[in-house]
């Protein structure tokens, strides 16, 4: 995630790191080539005059700029549903550790015992998102017997919530405490149901598909039907108008996979960072340094 400070219009303006344009650079270099092609050759190509003009290009524009639009808002959905997610893990990992501390004899569970259980879940459940080694955290975080069975398992998050569930119910004096208990580890499950509901289903294929070609057919043939009506600005246009299409697909693209590694995805090693934060304060214990932006603003 990028993480920039408020800025003012010229350095908006002049923005490179954390903007899309890195990685569309090469398609506006691209359509600038071909509009100066354009420009030069008046409009043909091998001696034969492209039959464009700019009558069709506003009616094409409309509906791929609808088609943009529900393609952005069906991504934003996702990458907002995921934060909210992360959200309910951070209350549910605060409420069932404040919960513990409070209701449980300390006789029957340890302060740090229950830290480290919750904390490598939050740190379990991001590596299960993108598909990385938990190895180094299972190392720092657990002893080293359950570390080496939570290695064979298939799904580490699920079986640190059941370890949980029966520590809660060896250490609970009633069965209401017990109940309460349970309700926050059902959130913390409910939230990874939710968080592999979304990296399993992603936005139907072919819709990509078909929005990636249109837009690359729109902005190749741009340049053929303006240069007879401007003629020479005919780069500065070309160049314009792809520059928003091609961003626009860009960020849809990043921000439908929110638990990705992209520039734009969320800061799921930030978010885990706040959560163990604040649960090894609850319990009293020493805390790591807060999260901060690297030196191009993002946050992993």
């Amino acid at each position: 995630m990028i993480i920039r400070p408020q800025s003012n219009w010229l350095r908006m303006l002049l923005v490179w790191h954390g903007s899309v344009l890195p990685a569309i650079l090469p398609q506006l270099l691209l359509i600038l080539a071909i509009s100066l092609a354009a420009v030069f050759g008046h409009g043909r190509i091998f001696g034969e005059r492209v039959p464009l003009d700019t009558a069709p290009f506003p009616l094409l524009g409309v509906s791929l700029a609808i088609f943009l639009a529900f393609r952005n808002n069906a991504s934003y959905q996702r990458y907002l549903e995921a934060r909210q997610l992360w959200g309910h893990v951070l209350i549910a990992s605060r409420s069932l550790t404040s919960q513990a501390l409070a209701y449980l004899p300390a006789r029957r569970v340890g302060r740090r015992e229950l830290a480290q259980r919750v904390i490598a879940f939050v740190h379990l459940l991001r590596h299960q998102l993108r598909g990385s080694s938990p190895d180094a955290d299972l190392a720092r975080l657990l002893p080293p017997a359950l570390a080496a069975e939570l290695r064979q398992r298939a799904y580490r998050p699920v079986a640190v919530l059941n370890g949980l569930r029966r520590l809660m119910r060896q250490s609970a004096p009633d069965s209401q405490t017990l109940w309460m208990l349970d309700g926050q580890i059902n959130s913390l499950a409910d939230a990874v149901g939710g968080c592999e509901r979304l990296a399993s289903t992603p936005i139907p294929y072919p819709y990509g598909v078909l929005l990636h070609r249109t837009i690359y057919a729109y902005c190749l043939l741009l340049p053929f039907g303006l240069v007879h009506a401007i003629g020479a600005a005919t780069p500065l246009i070309s160049v314009f108008v792809a520059y928003t299409l091609f961003a626009l697909e860009a960020i849809a693209q990043e921000i439908a996979d929110p638990f990705g590694s992209a520039p734009n995805s969320l800061a799921l090693e930030a978010i885990c960072r706040t959560i163990e934060r604040s649960v090894l304060e609850l319990c009293d214990l020493p805390m790591p340094d807060e999260a901060s932006a690297d030196k191009n603003f993002r946050m992993d």
